[in-house]
Order: C-alpha cells, then structure tokens, then sequence
C-alpha cells in the first residue's frame, strides 16, 4: 500500500502544515483534495492516517485522524547492505530497489574495481553531498510507492578501511550477525539455506561492483567473519545481485518465521 513520509511528527494538536516538495508531490503527482484521507508513516515509525483539512497557495495543512497499531508478528531482522560502487544510474538503482525491500542501511564503499561518482556537465566530479541527498530522495520516494516500514537509510560512500572500521561498529555486542560475501565460485562454498537455518538478529550483505572483487579484497571480507555465498552458476550484474541476495534473505527469514508461528 502506497503511503506518505512525513518528515516531522505533528504538533501538539495533531496538526500538519506541508510545502515545497512535499506539497508538489501530494497535490500535482498524488492529486489530494480537500477531505481526502492519506496513509502516513511519521518519524516515530508509526503508522497514521492523515485527513486534509486545507489546501492553499503552497501549503497544505492535515490533522492527524488516527494512529494505526500494527503488528510485530513475523517481523525481519535488519538487513544492511555493503554496495560497491556501480556505475551511471545503476547505484540510483541499487538505492531504490533496496528501499522497496525494507533494507535498513545502504553503505556504498569504493572497492578497486568500483566506479568513481560520475561528473557534472562542467566537468567537476558530483560532490558527495550531493550524490548522497539524491540517493536519500530516492530511498524516501521508494518507501511511498512499496509501504514498506523500515526506516531505510544511506551513507555517504567510505573506503574500504572506513568500511571495516564501520563493520567493527556494527557487529560489536551483537550476539548473532550474519555477514555474508556475494561471491562467485570457487571461494563460495555454500548457498543461503545453509547459512539461514536460524534466524539471526542482523544481516549484512557484501556485493561487489562490475568486475567483481578482487582477490586480496574477498580474502578480506572473509578473514573480517564474512562468509562467501553463491548464487548459483549464471553471473549477475551488481545491481541484480543486489536486489536477488535481499530478496532470497527475506523470503528464506519470512517462511521460516512463518513456519515457527505454525
């Protein structure tokens, strides 16, 4: 179900009061009308169904109707996904796809067959800034369009010792992380059933960019606790292996939810 994402809780009243791009999307792309009612998802998480009270020149003003309570059952521990760098519109891609998918963090990194940031019509390099708000855009609109409810973020791109040091971070006090390498045969020696039989509390997945990872870089990522997974004889391009590693892990986690419920 298609909702709004609502950059601020509403006041103390229950009221809202939305302008600039937020506007423009609900009244020239949702076409919202006075006493329409619209799914939201507030900062907090929560759910809540909006009913616009006022659309003026620029703003348009909503108070908050209802909170919807929803359900924990069968709920996916976070994913976050280590993405190398991909070329032209395929990292645009990568964010949108894995914000349709309830993906909790996006960590782009350069790897040493990454592509750099693209350039402007001038010339100059994109400045990260600029990359990264565009790619938050992007996770902001994908959640709108999927309803998904995890509160998906990104991260500018880091190096590969900023990405360990950021690995570090993520996994210490964790009890049960499962870190996993995408990565073609021979050094993937097992699938995701093999590696899913319990449910663990976080997962983190590592996909490489065209070209794959080099040598010295897997070894890394294995000797780091990351354990190589196949998918499969046919080679994928980065920004379907992506996509294709998010989607097994959430069915493989959902099922086996749903299995232990029943």
């Amino acid at each position: 179900m298609k909702q709004f994402i609502l950059r601020q809780e509403p006041d103390k009243t229950g009221l809202v009061r939305l302008s600039g791009k937020d506007f423009h999307y609900l009244v020239r792309v949702r076409r919202v009308r006075q006493g329409a009612t619209l799914n939201c998802r507030l900062p907090s998480g929560k759910t809540a169904v909006l009913r616009i009270t006022g659309i003026g020149d620029g703003t348009l003003s909503a108070e908050c109707a209802q909170i919807v309570e929803e359900s924990q059952q069968n709920e996916i521990p976070p994913i976050i996904l280590f993405q190398s760098m991909a070329k032209g519109s395929k990292m645009d891609t990568i964010v949108r796809q894995a914000g349709e998918t309830g993906v909790k963090e996006i960590v782009p990194f350069y790897s040493k067959h990454s592509t750099p940031l693209p350039r402007c019509r001038a010339g100059a390099p994109v400045s990260v800034d600029a990359r990264t708000e565009r790619w938050r855009r992007i996770l902001i609109e994908a959640r709108q369009q999927s309803g998904s409810s995890c509160p998906s973020s990104v991260r500018p791109p880091l190096g590969m010792d900023e990405l360990f040091g950021y690995w570090e971070q993520i996994r210490t006090g964790r009890e049960e992380v499962l870190a996993l390498l995408v990565h073609e045969t021979p050094l993937a020696k097992c699938g995701f059933h093999g590696y899913l039989k319990t449910v663990p509390d976080l997962v983190v997945l590592a996909v490489g960019p065209e070209g794959g990872f080099s040598p010295a870089e897997a070894l890394k990522f294995v000797d780091a606790g990351f354990k190589p997974v196949t998918l499969g004889n046919t080679i994928l391009r980065t920004e379907t292996a992506a996509l294709y590693s998010i989607a097994v892990v959430r069915t493989l986690i959902f099922e086996r939810l749903i299995w232990t419920m029943n």
